[in-house]
């Protein structure tokens, strides 16, 4: 499916803007980088050189600002009526639902749109249409400190019992986080989804049709690991409500932490510090998890100036199997299309990413097409550490946030 519009921009090509009037086009992105030497600018001011090259009446003016600050700028953009034309940030479900977005249908060429990965495309939909497009991509696995569990005498768990029993003597050895769990205010919502779709549930339920977040099978896991391993002094000596996921890597790279959830950026944390570690798919009940969480960065154009035939046409570009790739390695993340998926499953050079890659088919993303979801998000980040803390109650708490989230639902139709 694609436009009048995104076909004309299809057949342009490359002769796009040759004989108009110039455009200078506004892209507001998220910084990936971990310093100056790799910031996500100097990985934009690449693509868009070579853009400009092939379109001298297009402009792409690129603004990076770090996560922290990315969604908050462009929130205050749209509020003031200064709207850019593109904007590379967390979430798309509140402004599409305000009919300020062009879906991808307005946009992008055919070959384009059909080589997203399939479940990210669909993750990317408000009402049956797509308005997210998917930019960035990661999934998660336990990671394990090798020298830690040999010393142990301990193998990679593949249930809740072996991860509670290896903990247990992780912890017996003295190290520090025998399993580290960040449910701080900075990705609570990360780790909560993870082990709640290792117990069998999830955020949502009914096929994704509402959510559940206080469903049996959540309270039982919540309950599990407040009782066999909070409670039992296997989670470290600072809180889950007070421990956030930077923390929690920066120890596992300093080789204080057994085992962890992490994403592919922790390979290289690790790795710079010396730390042998392993990665297995997070351990269930029973055994290894069907899901894993994964999580999506998005793409949005605004409606607000026009330009839709040279965002769509920019975008074609920016989506290119080899910009893909660029991005995708330079920052140890997903690629979001299937050409680049294909690349990197094969690839010898990509072979650190192959064990994430391959949970990506079965990856669970956050429900982000409903515009209740931050939300929804901010509650769990703020109220889930109190249901494993002793005292603590997961019944009452995932009761709370289930309310919370049948409100915002409510408000948002």
């Amino acid at each position: 499916m694609v436009s009048a519009l995104g076909m004309t921009a299809v057949l342009g090509g490359c002769g796009l803007g040759s004989g108009s009037d110039e455009v200078t086009l506004k892209l507001v992105a998220a910084d990936y980088g971990d310093s100056e030497a790799n910031s996500s600018r100097k990985y934009w001011d690449g693509l868009v050189q070579e853009y400009e090259k092939k379109h001298p009446n297009v402009t792409v003016d690129v603004t990076v600002h770090s996560w922290n600050d990315v969604d908050r700028e462009v929130k205050e953009m749209v509020a003031a009526g200064d709207a850019p034309d593109m904007a590379q940030i967390g979430a798309y479900a509140d402004y599409a639902a305000d009919g300020l977005l062009y879906s991808a249908d307005d946009l992008l060429s055919i070959s384009t749109q059909a080589d997203f990965v399939s479940q990210l495309a669909d993750a990317g939909e408000v009402n049956s249409t797509q308005y997210g497009m998917p930019f960035a991509a990661s999934t998660r696995l336990l990671f394990y400190n090798k020298a830690l569990f040999a010393k142990a005498g301990l193998s990679a768990p593949k249930t809740w019992e072996d991860l509670a029993a290896d903990a247990a003597a992780l912890k017996a050895e003295g190290v520090k986080y025998p399993y580290a769990l960040p449910l701080g205010a900075e990705e609570a919502q990360a780790e909560t989804m993870q082990w709640l779709l290792s117990g069998g549930g999830g955020y949502t339920e009914n096929l994704g049709t509402s959510y559940g977040l206080d469903s049996a099978e959540n309270v039982a896991t919540l309950t599990w690991l407040k009782d066999d391993l909070v409670g039992k002094g296997l989670t470290g000596p600072v809180a889950p409500g007070k421990l956030n996921r930077a923390a929690a890597f920066a120890a596992f790279a300093d080789g204080e932490v057994g085992m962890l959830n992490g994403h592919p950026t922790l390979m290289k944390m690790a790795a710079k510090k010396g730390v042998k570690f392993g990665m297995v798919p997070m351990p269930g009940i029973d055994g290894p998890t069907h899901y894993s969480m994964g999580v999506a960065d998005w793409m949005t154009a605004f409606r607000k100036n026009g330009h839709a035939e040279q965002v769509g046409d920019f975008l074609d570009f920016v989506y290119d199997e080899k910009n893909v790739l660029a991005f995708s390695r330079e920052y140890d993340l997903l690629p979001v299309t299937a050409s680049a998926s294909d690349v990197m499953s094969t690839a010898a050079q990509d072979k650190d990413l192959r064990p994430f890659l391959e949970e990506l088919p079965v990856s669970e993303l956050y429900p982000v097409g409903r515009t209740s979801w931050a939300t929804v998000s901010a509650a769990v980040k703020k109220q889930i550490g109190a249901a494993v803390r002793p005292g603590g109650s997961p019944e009452v708490v995932l009761g709370r946030l289930q309310s919370t989230a049948v409100r915002a639902e409510g408000a948002a139709e």
